[in-house]
């Protein structure tokens, strides 16, 4: 047991070391100018790209100021300035609920605490550790996106498959001074190179290092099948 969890100690170690030189500059890749901005951009973010959310939230965030403006909002008026991300119909409503909440429990600031946080309407784990992550400068955990969780599943750091059992994973072999930034780090190379669909093995970083490499292995560890 011991001798295991110190090699997934090492491995996950050299692939954070790897992927800080591979991607120097990281970032948040949603555009906001507040943590209410943030909240909604991160709520809209699920199972929708970045790329998508920028655009929507370009208008958006024109058109609705305040907590108010979105507490307010038709709901069909709000869904159709929604319509091109992904489930918009619920996330109009998510962001509506969550607005009416910030305004009657938190005198209209978004709160800074996971519990108050996840009380949200939408608002999971994932988004609660962004939101504390970029808007209020807290780090209590490590954000599982799509990337996370199949990258660290891939990479042979994890075998576990629910978001929150591999948060709990990472933050017991993640030093705490990165958590923050391997979620980038995974989602950089989950980007460029680590993609879901025919990875890009042979001109990777951690192809040497990477059970799942398809140069020398058979089986992607990430979904347990064959390549």
């Amino acid at each position: 047991m011991g001798s295991s969890l110190d090699s997934t100690e090492a491995q996950t170690l050299e692939v954070i070391d790897r992927l800080y030189d591979t991607y120097p500059d990281l970032e948040i890749s949603l555009n906001f100018s507040s943590r209410l901005e943030l909240l909604i951009a991160v709520i809209l973010s699920a199972q929708c790209t970045d790329e998508r959310v920028n655009t929507v939230t370009a208008d958006l965030f024109e058109k609705y100021d305040g907590p108010a403006d979105y507490a307010n909002a038709d709901q069909e008026e709000l869904a159709e300035d929604l319509n091109s991300v992904t489930y918009y119909n619920n996330k109009a409503s998510y962001i509506r609920s969550a607005c009416e909440d910030i305004i009657e429990q938190h005198d209209g600031e978004v709160p800074d605490t996971m519990d108050e946080l996840t009380e949200l309407a939408g608002v999971g784990r994932k988004t609660a550790n962004v939101v504390l992550q970029h808007g209020h400068e807290i780090v209590e955990g490590v954000v599982v996106d799509t990337h996370v969780q199949r990258l660290s599943r891939r990479l042979g750091i994890t075998e576990e498959e629910r978001p929150e059992a591999i948060e709990t994973e990472l933050m017991e072999l993640v030093p705490e001074d990165d958590w923050q930034w391997y979620t980038h780090l995974l989602i950089s190379h989950g980007r460029e190179t680590c993609t879901a669909i025919n990875p890009d093995c042979e001109e990777c970083v951690l192809e040497d290092i990477c059970p799942s490499s398809k140069v020398d292995n058979d089986v992607d560890l990430a979904s347990n099948e064959a390549w």
